[in-house]
């Protein structure tokens, strides 16, 4: 049993990075969500492409994205910081550089921005759990990964409403809200490089230096593939469903988004210091109950038939607490059990697992929807339940890291 930790905003602030860092992630995020819901609206109204063609061009993006992790991994590895942070920011301004220089029509040079603009994000995670992981330690470093998530969803939401706001501007619009996506990624970048956080390998012990390859974490890394559906169902699911199946109207499933949005920037660090009285390891199962209840609970008011959004809506409460519970626990888990010396190289892998998680968890959704409420809510529970069940009994064969499981 761990001591529950409290939250001091102050102390938060210097164990996410500092003011600058803080107001970094706020920049970047907000320009990020400028621009990433609208990217494929982008390529359909301003470039005059096809919708399948700039949905591919978009998935080979991060996909290709996943590729360079573990070059990542291993600069990470090598004491950089801020500047991999740095860096993840300013290849998504070359990425929409190449947005804004792409004639209408020119499907290569659309992908290419879409290539770079997901190297950057899937790189962006890792670099700043390890800039995290570098400044603040146990608890505190939890609850400032924690904060980092509520700032980076506010930011994103921030954007996203400007963003709609301006979308009656038509194509100018859109060019104009990714020049403006750039000139944030650039004041972004310029601001986490001034931080100038560096580790330093050559002061890791020596023992722990001598105790070989990051740890394998197979089940961990396989259950967090299940666990980040999670993040999709009420960008991708609650709409099908909703919308195809239900007949509702769209507008339950805006609120229902605006309301997890809301519910992630109020509660991920209440809930993460909350959660902070438990092992970590027992917080990310406890993560994957919640969720494979909450799936359950999309079953039950499915079968409700029409009429049944509220009580879907009042069902993606519990969800987004399963998603906040997690999200507080397996990046915090995963920098726990890592020794220093492949932190980065760890984390790499982390981010390969989300990503692909996110990668094909809109296919399968969409894939399992159309044979009924049963085959899609049912297969979430199950495979989360098992997930749940696996990481709580996971033990590491390597001695040292008995204690990460608190």
């Amino acid at each position: 049993m761990t001591t529950t930790t409290k939250i001091r905003p102050r102390a938060l602030v210097r164990a996410s990075g500092g003011p600058r860092y803080a107001v970094a992630l706020a920049v970047d995020a907000l320009g990020t969500g400028l621009l990433r819901p609208f990217l494929l609206l982008y390529g359909v109204t301003v470039l005059r492409l096809s919708a399948p063609v700039t949905g591919i061009a978009m998935t080979v993006g991060i996909v290709v994205g996943l590729v360079c992790m573990p070059a990542v991994g291993r600069w990470l590895d090598r004491g950089a910081r801020s500047t991999v942070v740095a860096a993840s920011m300013l290849v998504r301004v070359l990425g929409v550089a190449l947005l804004l220089a792409t004639p209408a029509g020119q499907v290569w040079l659309f992908s290419a921005a879409a290539l770079f603009l997901g190297i950057g994000n899937q790189a962006w995670p890792a670099a700043h759990a390890a800039l995290v992981a570098t400044v603040a330690h146990g608890r505190d470093r939890d609850v400032a990964l924690a904060g980092g998530r509520a700032l980076r969803n506010a930011g994103l939401g921030a954007g996203a409403l400007l963003a709609t706001a301006c979308l009656a501007g038509g194509t100018a619009a859109l060019q104009a809200l990714a020049a403006v996506t750039g000139l944030a990624y650039l004041t972004a970048a310029a601001l986490a490089w001034s931080v100038h956080v560096h580790a330093n390998p050559a002061a890791t012990p020596a023992k722990e230096r001598e105790e070989g390859p990051a740890p394998r974490m197979r089940t961990l890394l396989a259950a967090n593939v299940v666990y980040v559906f999670c993040l999709n169902v009420p960008e991708i699911a609650l709409p099908l469903v909703l919308v195809t199946q239900m007949n509702a109207s769209p507008v339950w499933s805006a609120a229902i988004f605006v309301a997890n949005t809301v519910l992630v920037v109020t509660l991920q660090v209440p809930v993460t210091v909350l959660m902070s009285r438990f092992s970590r390891r027992t917080a990310l199962a406890l993560a994957g109950v919640v969720l494979t209840a909450a799936y359950l609970g999309f079953l039950a008011a499915t079968s409700l038939g029409h009429g049944a959004a509220p009580a879907v809506a009042a069902v993606s409460v519990v969800c987004t607490i399963g998603e906040i519970i997690y999200a507080g626990s397996a990046t915090a888990l995963v920098t726990h059990l890592a020794p220093a010396h492949v932190l980065g190289r760890t984390l790499a892998r982390f981010e390969l697992s989300t990503g692909f998680g996110l990668a094909v968890s809109p296919a399968v959704i969409t894939a399992l929807a159309p044979h009924g409420s049963a085959a899609l809510w049912g297969s979430l529970a199950a495979a989360t339940l098992l997930s749940a069940g696996a990481v709580a009994t996971e033990k590491d064969r390597r001695g040292r890291l008995g204690a990460g499981f608190r």
